[in-house]
């Protein structure tokens, strides 16, 4: 079964602190008939700082689509290889072992996608499978890691990387002042994150099934109206609302597989804001500190989309980990109401066996793609 091994994580400089974000609301807005509402909204989301890719006064600024979207691209380039050298690093594993990359963003668009950039500068294989992921928003980091799964299930010697970029300080629309983006600019932060999945040996979640739940009828709660200026962030109000639907729903992916969701050791959720791990909480029969760990990253980074799930996993890292055969769950939420759900058991490995490691490192070396080579010999 393939192992999901410790994420790398990197947030960008500039930093905004909650009580900075109150005051710029309160400026730029002395005048909105909600402006009450919005600010204790904000407050009530806990984000206490968030990392900005610019400083907040240019920030602030919209200089156009095309100057953002190109802001995108050279920033990505910048600061993506770093949490793909340290996710390979931390997975024992070079670029040339690397059978595909998953590449997810909903804050810039690329086309050709950053795998291909990244095969071509950084050392993978022309034969590196690409995956790129651009509009399932914050449940993007989820359908990573169950690609990633369904890809070492088919292909049990595959290894995949999974590199999340998300530069939500690019989507501010200083023009949108209704209520959910007020709270919107002062919940978003910015992240990226990187992780290898390998399908033998390596220490990590063991993953184990995974499975979508899409909420009916619920497309336009969460969503972008694409226009001249860019991506246009839209929040339903009834968002927050969506654990009633989905807790039930992790519930039923983790019976047939005789898991009860509520007794578990270990918990990885997207950090949407606190009322969803709240009604986490709630709907599943948990202690608050059951979600320590994406608390902390929204306290800390905001929410920073499809990399949430990243930097709390990294952080249960940073607590000494799950312990040995611990069973766990990771979900991300987001437009759909979309939910992608993982289960996993944590295990502590070590090194890959000599001999896998040896048979990898002479294909790699022989440049070959060992799933089709695979898949062809099992014809």
């Amino acid at each position: 079964m393939a192992t999901l091994c410790r994420p790398a994580i990197a947030v960008p400089e500039h930093i905004i602190t909650r009580e900075q974000t109150l005051e710029l609301a309160r400026t730029l807005h002395a005048d909105h008939p909600q402006l009450e509402l919005a600010l204790r909204l904000i407050g009530n989301t806990g984000v206490q700082k968030r990392h900005l890719l610019q400083p907040i006064e240019d920030t602030l600024k919209h200089p156009g689509f095309t100057a953002r979207n190109d802001m995108y691209e050279v920033e990505a380039k910048r600061r993506v290889p770093d949490v793909v050298s340290r996710a390979l690093a931390q997975a024992e594993l070079t670029p040339r072992e690397i059978d595909m990359i998953v590449y997810v963003s909903c804050t810039g668009f690329m086309m050709p996608s950053m795998t291909a950039w990244l095969i071509n500068t950084m050392g993978f294989r022309s034969e590196t499978r690409q995956l790129p992921i651009a509009q399932l928003g914050c449940a993007a980091g989820g359908a990573a890691i169950n690609r990633a799964h369904d890809f070492c299930s088919a292909y049990p010697e595959a290894n995949v990387l999974i590199v999340a970029c998300e530069f939500c300080s690019l989507l501010y629309q200083p023009t949108d002042l209704g209520v959910g983006n007020l709270l919107s600019n002062g919940l978003f932060g910015d992240a990226l994150a990187s992780a290898v999945v390998r399908g033998q040996g390596g220490s990590g979640v063991r993953l184990e099934r995974n499975g979508s739940h899409l909420v009916p009828d619920t497309e336009d709660w969460i969503s972008y109206g694409v226009r001249d200026t860019g991506f246009h962030f839209i929040l339903d109000k009834r968002v927050p609302g969506t654990m009633a639907m989905l807790a039930p729903a992790m519930r039923e992916m983790a019976e047939p597989h005789d898991w009860d969701v509520s007794g578990l050791d270990f918990y990885i959720v997207h950090a949407g804001g606190p009322r969803i791990l709240d009604d986490l909480c709630h709907y599943l029969d948990l202690e608050p500190e059951t979600f320590r760990y994406s608390r902390a990253t929204l306290t800390e980074r905001g929410n920073i989309a499809s990399a949430v799930i990243f930097d709390a996993l990294e952080r249960l890292w940073q607590d000494g980990g799950a312990g040995h055969a611990a069973r766990g769950v990771i979900a991300g939420f987001g437009p759909g109401i979309t939910a992608e759900i993982a289960l996993g058991t944590w295990v502590e490995q070590g090194r890959a066996d000599g001999a896998t490691r040896a048979r990898r490192q002479a294909r790699a070396k022989a440049g070959h793609n060992g799933g089709e080579k695979r898949a062809a010999t099992a014809v």
